[in-house]
């Protein structure tokens, strides 16, 4: 007779459930990151700030670079989705709008934890190779959304450094906020680009 067992009905709450904690550490990370920084941020901090065990956290994630990495391009990839459906048709008339959005990308909590990643980066050995493979990864994304979005054609010459350009600067943009509320500045900033975008791309 068919149907589902026992065994497969119990297994998948526990699949839920496990789902349900790794995600819970993934946004604890992120989120300790962004206001500890890489030196405050340890597995049992996270753990704690998750709800679960630190052995829970290790089950999941077994060293501190794993979490962390992981932690990121998991909130990264959210993100993406999240902008991609506040325009699910495209920037259309309004450039303007998709630049603020992008923008917005590099003046939240994210932006903040992937900074300290990038920094602890760069002076310990074992997470450089890590932290580069995924901030490689996470800027392509970033930049196929931004010219899907834009409606940007790259076949035309210019358009994929001006696409760049736009996302080095909201990047920095990103930086001048980490110690100033930069919002005022950054509304011309962006009008500016809109502007100059609904001129370059046709």
């Amino acid at each position: 007779m068919g149907g589902v067992s026992t065994a497969e009905r119990d297994r998948a709450p526990k699949q839920d459930r496990s789902r349900a904690t790794r995600r819970r550490l993934l946004e604890a990370a992120v989120a300790c990151l962004a206001e500890h920084g890489w030196a405050g941020s340890t597995v049992s901090v996270v753990a704690e700030r998750a709800g679960v065990s630190r052995g829970a956290a290790q089950h999941h994630f077994p060293t501190r670079e794993d979490l962390f990495t992981a932690a990121v391009e998991y909130v990264a990839e959210e993100r993406s989705t999240a902008l991609r459906a506040l325009f699910p048709d495209g920037a259309g008339d309004d450039r303007r709008a998709v630049v603020g959005a992008l923008v917005d990308l590099y003046t939240g909590p994210l932006f903040r934890a992937a900074l300290h990643l990038w920094v602890a980066a760069s002076y310990e050995e074992q997470l450089r190779s890590r932290v580069t493979e995924l901030e490689a990864r996470v800027g392509r994304e970033t930049h196929r959304i931004a010219v899907d979005l834009l409606g940007a054609d790259e076949t035309r010459p210019g358009t994929r450094e001006t696409v760049q350009g736009l996302l080095d600067m909201a990047r920095g943009l990103g930086l001048a906020n980490l110690l100033t509320d930069d919002a005022g500045r950054r509304e011309r900033v962006v009008a500016q680009w809109g502007a100059l975008l609904d001129e370059v791309l046709p």
